[in-house]
């Protein structure tokens, strides 16, 4: 009889809390109007890449020298590995996550999570043959990456990237440039 009730409560609250629980495990797709890089080649994606801009957001707040490693994994996931220098607390941050594709792997879209099931859109809409340097969008016009194999990024690829993003609608106002 003592089992039931504690039955009853777990199913209670279990179904409470499915919404959120398949919310957060539904697969994240690409924005509406976003098209991503097609021929797209992690091997050649993968090592490290530094920020040249962003869009702050909590985890990345005042961060400079900010960095993101991409390494592949067996499973055909990525591990994602972000650093940065905390400017007001004065020490280095990391963050471990894991990406994986979201339909063919030979396109620029992705879901990454850092929380456990919790994914968020990873979405390369521009980048040069060499996978010199790139642009990242996120499942919404409040994430915006751009990054480069370099500490610096040339201005023509930084102005290519900006109308991009302010075609795509993106508020260029709140472009963060990264020091590096």
């Amino acid at each position: 009889m003592k089992y039931s009730k504690y039955l009853k409560i777990a199913l209670g609250s279990a179904l409470l809390l499915s919404p959120f629980i398949f919310s957060a495990c539904k697969s994240v797709k690409v924005p509406a109007g976003v098209q991503v890089v097609d021929n797209f080649d992690i091997k050649s994606y993968s090592g490290k890449w530094y920020e040249i801009a962003r869009f702050d957001f909590k985890h990345e707040k005042d961060m400079d020298q900010v960095t993101a490693e991409y390494t592949l994994n067996e499973d055909g996931s990525v591990n994602v590995l972000n650093k940065g220098f905390d400017t007001v607390k004065q020490e280095w941050k990391e963050s471990e996550g894991k990406a994986k594709f979201v339909g063919d792997t030979n396109r620029g879209a992705l879901k990454v999570s850092f929380f456990g099931p919790f994914y968020s859109g990873y979405n390369v809409v521009a980048m040069d043959p060499a996978y010199e340097n790139v642009l990242v969008f996120g499942e919404s016009t409040d994430y915006i990456w751009f990054l480069s194999r370099n500490k610096t990024m040339p201005d023509a690829v930084k102005n290519k990237f900006m109308k991009m993003a302010k075609d795509a609608g993106y508020d260029l106002n709140r472009l963060v440039w990264t020091k590096q």
